[in-house]
């Protein structure tokens, strides 16, 4: 049985139901989606060489393919291109930049980096490495940028 190259969902042979593209299309952008990831953020699919089930934000200002998609998303399939619109609040996992992105309602801006706690009068060693500890941790999980 046909399956998404994601998370391995099945797929309905042709003449199973009636319904069987639209269904499948739906099961394949759900796959992707569910994966929670993009490759990066790009603006022209021409310099890049995509696998089925791969997907990028749309940077702007898009050339080709993607003109007049800024800020949605890419999704390849064994089909070609399918675009997914964004939905303000959505978050998703940037491979490239190893941070979360969230979608504001036009664009999807990389939190902003923070740096770790240095200069003072008063320097309290503990507090100051308890919050080394957590900004790494929080770097490391993609929610803060690296500085």
């Amino acid at each position: 049985m046909p399956a998404t190259p994601n998370l391995a969902m099945p797929l309905l042979f042709a003449a199973q139901a009636q319904k069987e593209i639209t269904h499948n299309e739906a099961i394949t952008l759900i796959d992707v989606l569910l994966c929670g990831c993009v490759e990066a953020v790009a603006s022209d699919p021409a310099a890049l060489v995509p696998q089925a089930g791969q997907a990028w934000i749309i940077g702007a200002p898009p050339v080709g393919l993607w003109s007049g998609r800024a800020g949605q998303l890419a999704v390849f399939t064994a089909g070609g291109w399918r675009f997914v619109p964004a939905v303000s609040g959505m978050r998703l996992f940037d491979r490239t930049s190893q941070v979360v992105r969230r979608c504001n309602g036009t664009s999807w801006p990389a939190p902003p980096p923070i740096a770790d706690p240095a200069g003072g009068t008063t320097i309290d060693v503990e507090a100051r490495s308890a919050l080394t500890v957590l900004l790494a941790a929080l770097r490391g999980s993609g929610l803060l940028n690296a500085t």
